[in-house]
């Protein structure tokens, strides 16, 4: 009898939220007390396989985030595997250019369509029992770029471009693949989180350091002086031979960026991260231009909403460090498409990660970079927190500082079912007796 195709025949998505605000874990300039989350996605099958999906956010708005999924995969429950791995743009095309929908543009609604999509590329690899980045890996170069909606990004990178990019790394890459067999993306840890100590923030620092990590991140953007302190402490617990970032999370305007990176010079830092609005390609020029002359440059991305913004601040020269995230665009398509940008203009992709299971999804990303694409790992860090990687069955490994290379089919993003008891909003252990005014919306910190 032949076989039958494996069919989507439902979806589940859970509301997981975390209080990491309860110890400041994640805090920013503008995030001062974030509930790390996320939005879950289990498209089911007739075969037992099942796709999963997130989609991070932290807290209030989870549940938008939840709606905005449910609804979209009403467009795929009973299309078959088969159907989306001939051709993978259909359906992006079929959720993003939504005769209605598409009038909300980005944000909430591309970052549901990107859940979608992800969920069936994660179905995809486990049907053929590989980890993602090992799908991407062995795909020819035509498949990768007819995955790609150039529309739009033809005046940086041409379909026929992008295929003569790929074809270059060909002949490398069994070799690049044996060669990151174990040992994956070298990591940077985010330690420095503005809500904790300098004691809570070193105690990380030396734990980080004996596992063999010499690349750290702080957050920046309120006080001047603090924010000059603390950069200095942190230089000095890490040494000088360590790399150092600073995050600003868009804090500050493009007039109060400058007055605060101009007392960051004399640390030896390695970029400076969002420190004004995300799509403000004008404003990162001109820093660029202003801080030429700087150790540092310009990192931004993780909160950029679509492939276009990436064109214009790598076709312009804004950034010098090009931060994809996982699940702030539409799923795989749209982050083959910035990873493809950024190797013609010379930019190393240093994927955001952190959350809840992000790490899980950008070391299959960082991977596929460092394979086929810019086929080398001297210039990429891929980030990494140290809090909330036990979240699901397969947790990300991390070794001498750098990731191990990922085994579990598809994503790994299978969760433990007693985390999701315990975080599954508002009716798991760790909500259903918290004060209202300390959840969701009511939640306002001071």
């Amino acid at each position: 009898m032949p076989q039958q195709p494996i069919a989507i025949t439902a979806a589940e998505v859970i509301d997981l939220r975390v209080p990491t605000s309860d110890q400041m874990l994640g805090s920013d300039p503008f995030h001062v007390a974030p509930d790390y989350s996320s939005a879950v996605l289990h498209l089911e099958t007739n075969a037992g396989l099942r796709g999963v999906s997130v989609v991070f956010t932290i807290g209030a708005g989870t549940d938008w985030m939840c709606h905005g999924i449910r609804d979209l995969c009403q467009l795929v429950i009973g299309t078959t595997l088969d159907e989306f791995t001939d051709s993978p743009f259909k359906l992006y095309k079929r959720l993003i250019d939504h005769h209605q929908l598409r009038w909300l543009h980005d944000g909430v609604f591309r970052m549901a369509a990107g859940a979608v999509l992800n969920a069936m590329w994660d179905l995809w690899a486990k049907s053929l029992n590989q980890p993602l980045w090992k799908l991407l890996v062995d795909l020819e170069p035509e498949f990768v770029a007819d995955c790609i909606d150039w529309r739009n990004l033809g005046d940086a990178l041409t379909r026929e471009e992008a295929i003569t990019l790929l074809q270059a790394r060909r002949a490398e890459v069994p070799q690049r693949e044996a060669a990151m067999a174990t040992r994956g993306p070298k990591a940077y840890c985010t330690a420095g989180w503005l809500g904790l100590s300098n004691e809570e923030i070193l105690a990380t620092i030396r734990k980080l350091q004996a596992e063999g990590f010499d690349a750290f991140k702080l957050k920046v953007g309120q006080d001047s002086t603090q924010d000059v302190a603390r950069i200095r402490f942190m230089r000095d617990s890490i040494g000088q031979d360590s790399q150092l970032m600073v995050d600003a999370n868009q804090f500050w305007g493009l007039a109060e960026a400058k007055q605060h990176i101009e007392q960051y010079r004399p640390f030896g830092l390695k970029w400076i991260e969002e420190p004004i609005a995300r799509d403000d390609v004008l404003g990162y020029v001109e820093l660029a231009e202003a801080f030429a002359d700087a150790s540092f440059d310009f990192a931004c991305g993780e909160q950029a909403a679509s492939p276009v913004i990436f064109k214009q601040l790598l076709k312009s020269g804004a950034i010098r460090y090009c931060q994809i995230d996982a699940v702030r665009v539409a799923g795989v398509n749209d982050v083959m498409a910035i990873i493809l940008l950024a190797a013609k203009y010379g930019v190393p992709v240093c994927p955001h990660g952190g959350g809840i299971a992000l790490c899980n999804m950008i070391q299959h990303y960082g991977m596929w970079d460092q394979i086929a694409v810019t086929g080398n790992s001297d210039t990429q860090l891929v980030e990494y927190i140290d809090f909330l990687q036990d979240a699901v069955e397969h947790p990300v490994e991390v070794r001498g500082g750098c990731y191990v290379t990922p085994t579990a089919p598809g994503w790994g993003l299978e969760f433990r079912p007693e985390f999701i008891a315990q975080h599954r909003y508002p009716e798991g252990v760790q909500w259903k007796d918290r004060p209202t005014q300390k959840k969701g919306v009511q939640f306002e910190a001071n």
